[in-house]
């Protein structure tokens, strides 16, 4: 239980400060990483609701038995980001920087499916 509530409640804890300031940086990436940002809305979008899942992260790190299910589609949430960067990288459409965070997430992934088998109920004993 404490792996879960410690992996869960990092895992929150970096995604808001890592995601918190993009709200401030649209104009900044489209100097540091050309092309400008041309659709506002995927960005801020996308802000919004990876902000979103850290406080669901937050809340599965709270009370690890009540939110267990939860973690399934939170594992989803970081392989699928994980694979998308990947991608994306062996194809050179992103640099290090951005192939960075999705390796984080990768790594998140497993510690999450570290946790969730972790949190399993045991199976009692039936001679």
């Amino acid at each position: 239980m404490r792996f879960a509530r410690n992996v869960f409640s990092f895992a929150g804890s970096y995604g808001i400060v890592v995601t918190l300031p993009l709200y401030f940086s649209e104009a900044r990436i489209g100097i540091d990483q050309p092309p400008a940002i041309t659709h506002p809305e995927y960005f801020y979008g996308f802000i919004g609701v990876t902000l979103a899942w850290q406080v669901l992260f937050l809340m599965v790190a709270r009370d690890v038995q009540r939110y267990r299910m939860m973690m399934l589609p939170a594992i989803l949430e970081k392989f699928s980001y994980a694979a998308a960067g990947g991608a994306l990288f062996a194809m050179g459409r992103i640099g290090q920087t951005v192939a960075a965070f999705a390796a984080v997430d990768l790594l998140f992934g497993i510690l999450f499916i570290r946790a969730f088998l972790l949190t399993r109920e045991p199976v009692p004993f039936r001679p």
